[in-house]
């Protein structure tokens, strides 16, 4: 007999999930464990916003609001892709969400039909393939290596689209890279596009705000006005406000879209919490100062692992544009043998082999479509990520 549905059948349980849960497990047990798979910031939600939501709550704002958001946090995420974008969206052309993972759930499911193709370059973040799957579409993956940044080129994007491309899914700064596109590498991109009116572009710029080195973002839809139509711009108040917990995600794109986003999710989530939207209008609309202090220490403790990595023997670790993680090569340890006579045949074995002899927990390369290779999330005290590069140089220096 069956018991679920084959619709579930087509996608995998979350690996950065699943390696978070067991670091947990570990840790209730007593182990020393450092766990680096959890894509969030270390640091807390800022005052105001926490105050905005209390306040919310004094003020009775605890009851059913809009499907896809409240009017108040709609004008603000307005204002926001205004002000940081250069991109005007009237409110029907808003869609919030609970988290960007819904956000782009909701967008995917709504308009992939079986045999669709969404072109998603790799490395990718794990949802991705497996939201595709779940709707019926079939990912078409674009592997773009160390080589290339972690940035795939205008030429593989022709090479990819058939007449059944639905979707291409861009993600910059990127989970699990740090890797950025620059306006005019996506405007390399924007005139590919520009070619095959059939495919829609789904921009996921979570990270917009945590960037180094002078590095200046740039979205599709603000470089290429031509593919305004047919971009959803996904963003969220998760990395940039701390606020993964809170679970607001957030869209802008063509009316039509929007409209059958709302049309599922009527019928699934219903509104976002309430409180949470409060909150989030807050954030949009408060002070940003904090941002500047925050990333000055996310590109200090990116130069920390990028640094530490590259001075192991076997690993190769490019330096990222933004984000929070990095996405470390380990090629050269592929085959080598552990003190108890195992093969690292792979980098699931080498996660596995860090996780029980250097008791860190990275993610393995695996998971996010281009192996080998492993994310680390940075999103930690300075202590531990230099007490996790010399474990894993440690447990590198053992293999043979």
């Amino acid at each position: 007999m069956r018991y679920t549905s084959e619709a579930l059948d087509r996608i995998q349980p979350s690996a950065t999930l699943a390696m978070t849960s067991r670091v947990l497990d570990l840790k209730r047990q007593g182990i020393d464990i450092i766990g680096l798979a959890a894509g969030e910031p270390d640091f807390d939600t800022p005052d105001y916003v926490k105050d905005a939501a209390i306040e919310a709550i004094r003020a009775g704002k605890t009851k059913y609001t809009n499907v896809d958001g409240t009017a108040e946090l709609k004008e603000a995420i307005a204002a926001k892709f205004q002000r940081d974008n250069g991109l005007v969206y009237a409110a029907n052309e808003i869609s919030v969400n609970v988290g960007g993972k819904h956000t782009l759930f909701n967008a995917l499911v709504a308009t992939i039909d079986k045999g669709d193709e969404v072109i998603i370059p790799a490395p990718y973040w794990v949802s991705y393939p497996d939201i595709v799957a779940y709707a019926g579409g079939t990912p078409v993956v674009i592997a773009a290596g160390a080589n290339q940044n972690y940035k795939i080129l205008p030429e593989q994007l022709e090479a990819a689209i058939t007449p059944k491309t639905r979707w291409v899914i861009l993600n910059s700064p990127s989970n699990p890279t740090g890797a950025a596109y620059s306006a005019a590498e996506l405007k390399a991109l924007g005139e590919v596009l520009e070619r095959h009116p059939q495919v829609f572009v789904l921009t996921d710029d979570m990270y917009e705000h945590i960037l180094y080195d002078d590095f200046q973002f740039a979205t599709i839809a603000q470089v290429c006005p031509s593919l305004y139509e047919r971009t959803l711009t996904v963003n969220g108040t998760s990395k940039a406000y701390a606020m993964t917990g809170w679970r607001i995600g957030f869209a802008g794109g063509p009316a039509w879209l929007i409209k059958a986003m709302a049309k599922l999710q009527s019928q699934s989530t219903s509104n976002p919490c309430s409180i949470a939207q409060s909150a989030a209008t807050a954030a949009l609309n408060g002070d940003h100062g904090f941002l500047k202090e925050r990333t000055v220490a996310f590109q200090r403790r990116r130069d920390l692992v990028v640094a530490g990595l590259n001075a192991v023997p076997g690993i190769h670790c490019p330096t990222p544009e933004g984000a929070f993680y990095v996405y470390p090569d380990v090629s050269g340890l592929i085959g080598k043998t552990t003190p108890k006579g195992v093969t690292i045949e792979n980098d699931t074995a080498l996660v596995g082999y860090l996780l029980d002899e250097a008791r860190v927990a990275p993610v393995q390369g695996a998971a996010f479509g281009l192996s080998p290779a492993f994310r680390i999330s940075y999103a930690t005290s300075d202590a531990i990520l230099t007490e996790a590069c010399h474990r894993i140089a440690e447990a590198v220096s053992a293999l043979r």
